[in-house]
């Protein structure tokens, strides 16, 4: 079974988007920050990471970063889900490493798709 994580500090967010990769069949972690990202992505080695920018104490920028440098979670997928959806903003995600850049609101139908192509 594919492990996600789900990081992102809106509830609502969070609720539908475990609803739906529970559906998929994936085993789904939750963070509501990037410290709690961090660490849980430590412990449980996610194949992909669902990743929102803007969020309390770490951002989304700085647990990409931490990711990348370490060896073993540095090849764990990425996709970045947010709000922040100027050209400046996605060519950064990117060139930190991630390896989509899907800006809010999303089709949930698009997001499955994206994340099982990046995981085949």
């Amino acid at each position: 079974m594919q492990k996600i994580l789900i990081v992102d500090d809106e509830p609502n967010i969070v609720m539908s988007l475990e609803y739906l990769f529970s559906k998929e069949n994936f085993e789904v972690y939750i963070a509501r920050d990037g410290s709690e990202a961090i660490e849980i992505a430590k412990l449980k080695i996610p194949d992909i990471i669902l990743l929102d920018i803007m969020m309390p104490n770490v951002d989304g920028y700085q647990v990409l970063k931490f990711l990348k440098e370490k060896d073993n979670l540095k090849n764990i997928k990425v996709v970045f889900l947010s709000a922040k959806n100027k050209l400046s903003d996605i060519e950064l995600g990117l060139k930190l490493g991630a390896d989509k850049y899907i800006s809010k609101p999303f089709s949930t139908k698009k997001l499955v798709k994206e994340v099982k192509s990046l995981l085949k």
